[in-house]
């Protein structure tokens, strides 16, 4: 498999370095329990036990680093986590790119009335065309005014405020793993803005080959798992027989308890 991925039309990510594994994992959290994690026998039930009950500092021994061209506006979503560490493409050192990010067709939605966030489907004022060539206009003059800044021989510091926040740039962005889990969980979430799920999507699907059995019990126990408030338990107990959980859906004994013991 490719450690590279294409996002639209000029972006990607690239996986640049892995630090660690599943085991390396497992060998963190068996320094942190001791003699007691032998009873967890198999490194996918001890990664699982940790993930279950929330012991995530061992999933912090593990790191992944990337290269990620993407717009400005994505940018700034990538960046409000601030416990990954990154290194940007500089416009004050360097001429910025020509490339910007162009929404087409199907992407050019109106603003949503119940979200403030967001994009539902709807009429929009114009027509697509009308859109396109507008965001195609502004881009334009953008560009040109930028060359025109840099020819005129204004510091690229100040040359750069002309540039609209769907320029592309670059960062060196590293994180370790259980923060990456975190980042994913909201940035690949329907609810995020759509730019942002398909770079943490392609994120995810190249670090998954590296961490199969994080991911797994990390798809399992949190990013398709639901939170109940007190209300919502007391239905769940009212209408549950917990004879069937372990033979229907394939839990294993331990799992079993402790899934019956949330509901006393």
């Amino acid at each position: 498999m490719s450690n590279e991925i294409k996002v639209h039309e000029h972006g990607f990510v690239k996986l640049l370095d892995v630090m660690g594994n599943d085991e390396e994992v497992e060998n963190a959290a068996r320094i942190s329990y001791g003699e007691g994690t032998r009873k967890v026998s198999q490194t996918r039930n001890l990664i699982r036990y940790l993930m279950r009950h929330k012991h995530t500092s061992p999933f912090e021994m593990c790191e992944v680093k990337f290269h990620i061209k993407l717009p400005i506006f994505v940018m700034r979503q990538l960046v409000r986590h601030r416990t990954a560490n990154l290194n940007e493409y500089s416009g004050r050192y360097s001429v910025m790119s020509d490339d910007f990010y162009f929404p087409k067709g199907e992407n050019l939605k109106p603003q949503s009335t119940t979200n403030q966030q967001g994009r539902e489907e709807g009429e929009l004022g114009a027509s697509t065309g009308e859109l396109e060539f507008e965001i195609f206009r502004i881009f334009d003059g953008a560009t040109n005014a930028y060359r025109n800044l840099l020819d005129w021989n204004l510091a690229r510091e100040l040359a750069r405020i002309v540039i609209p926040v769907a320029s592309y740039t670059e960062v060196i962005w590293k994180i370790d793993l259980r923060n990456f889990f975190h980042f994913y969980h909201l940035r690949g979430d329907s609810h995020a803005q759509d730019e942002i799920q398909d770079y943490a999507n392609a994120m995810y699907e190249l670090v998954k080959p590296k961490f199969p059995l994080c991911c797994e019990a990390f798809e399992d126990y949190v990013l398709n798992a639901k939170t109940f408030s007190e209300q919502e338990m007391a239905i769940i107990k009212d209408n549950l027989n917990g004879s069937w959980v372990m033979s229907k859906y394939g839990l294993s004994e331990r799992e079993s308890r402790e899934f019956l013991d949330k509901l006393k």
